[in-house]
């Protein structure tokens, strides 16, 4: 079935269809001849009756008018009252108040209200579009290289220095039209309690977590990643300095072997070390452990019994981690997750950019500590 088409008649036309009707020729062969609806012969011939006109405005009644100028002045109180608190911000923030509400008000109206000129915003939409074609492709290539990881926050830093300023507002608006999404909004799920260490090891780093000196002190925790059909263990080690995670090792087992591979990954000088710090994780509490650290000179440090705020920046990481890595890997064989254990501690040191150091990746900023030695 076609769609009817919509006929539109000139005022000439409908004062013909009224004479002939007022001429005495019948209504229904009016209507049969010319292919009218009863409905619409009915209100031209009542229209020329009431005013001669067939305009919608010069048909209506006192009441009606009064009505719709009542529609139109309450519209515009609200209106008034919904961009009230835009009537003295800048040029940008009027432009963004009416892009916001153009489905609701007239673009001329609430310019009008805003003090706007309407060339202004059309030049300023125009330029935003413009420059869009400049930054979506950055934003696109920045969040690619972060391997769908940097929100909002990130892309600004990012894109200043490459010379653009941004507002974190607009990246997202970018991010929301080209699909792309963080995988910081994948949902996260608690770890299984393991048994407790009941070591009398005090908390002698007391969340003490900004240290001066590289490698002084370092945290670590375990956690676990599918590989195929069981479950595997990662352990981190992480220099609270920088952020860095200076060690790491991967295996089928939750045991103390795990802890003292990541040792040996160290590529500093062990007895750098000062203060090693974990929770009461029972893979910790092992004589391989205790002899690598009295070797070294390493004092020990445990979170108290249930309060991982006491190693929040090892659990940081381990989040981090998790969401940006582990999420996004199928791993076939233990050596697939080596492989991929390693690229991704590479990327986290020497590319992705960290907050808590002024947007700056671990390598990074611990180079920027030494050339203030120097």
């Amino acid at each position: 079935m076609t769609k009817r088409t919509r006929r539109t008649f000139t005022p000439e036309f409908k004062q013909q269809m009224v004479n002939l009707y007022q001429s005495g020729k019948p209504r229904k062969d009016i209507i049969q001849e010319y292919e009218l609806t009863p409905s619409a012969l009915d209100k031209w011939i009542k229209q020329s009756q009431i005013s001669g006109s067939f305009k919608e405005k010069d048909n209506r009644t006192p009441e009606e008018q009064e009505l719709i100028q009542l529609r139109k002045e309450l519209k515009h109180l609200r209106m008034e009252n919904d961009i009230f608190k835009a009537s003295r911000a800048d040029n940008g923030t009027k432009v963004n108040v009416i892009k916001s509400n153009q489905h609701r008000y007239s673009i001329s109206a609430m310019c009008s209200v805003l003090q706007l000129p309407r060339a202004t915003y059309y030049y300023e939409v125009k330029q935003r579009q413009t420059n869009d074609d400049k930054i979506v492709p950055l934003i696109q290539e920045i969040f690619r290289k972060s391997r769908n990881n940097y929100g909002t926050r990130k892309i600004k830093v990012e894109l200043k220095k490459q010379g653009y300023i941004v507002s974190r507002r607009r990246i997202g608006r970018i991010m929301k039209q080209q699909g792309l999404v963080s995988t910081y909004t994948v949902a996260q799920f608690k770890p299984h309690k393991t048994t407790c260490n009941e070591a009398p090891i005090a908390n002698e780093l007391d969340r003490n977590f900004q240290q001066e000196q590289a490698c002084a002190v370092v945290v670590s925790d375990l956690t676990y990643v599918r590989v195929e059909n069981r479950w595997h263990y990662v352990c981190l080690l992480v220099d609270l300095f920088s952020r860095e995670i200076i060690g790491y090792s991967a295996g089928p087992s939750k045991d103390a072997k795990l802890v003292w591979r990541a040792f040996a990954s160290v590529k500093q000088p062990l007895d750098r070390i000062k203060l090693f710090h974990t929770d009461r994780g029972n893979e910790f509490k092992n004589k391989l452990i205790d002899e690598a650290l009295e070797t070294f000179h390493i004092k020990r440090s445990l979170s108290a019994k249930g309060c991982p705020y006491d190693n929040a920046v090892a659990e940081a990481t381990y989040k981090i981690f998790k969401t940006e890595f582990v999420r996004h890997y199928h791993f076939e064989s233990l050596e697939d997750l080596r492989v991929q254990l390693a690229d991704y501690v590479h990327w986290y040191n020497h590319i992705r950019i960290h907050g808590t150091l002024g947007y700056m990746s671990p390598v990074q900023y611990k180079r920027a500590d030494l050339k203030k030695v120097v």
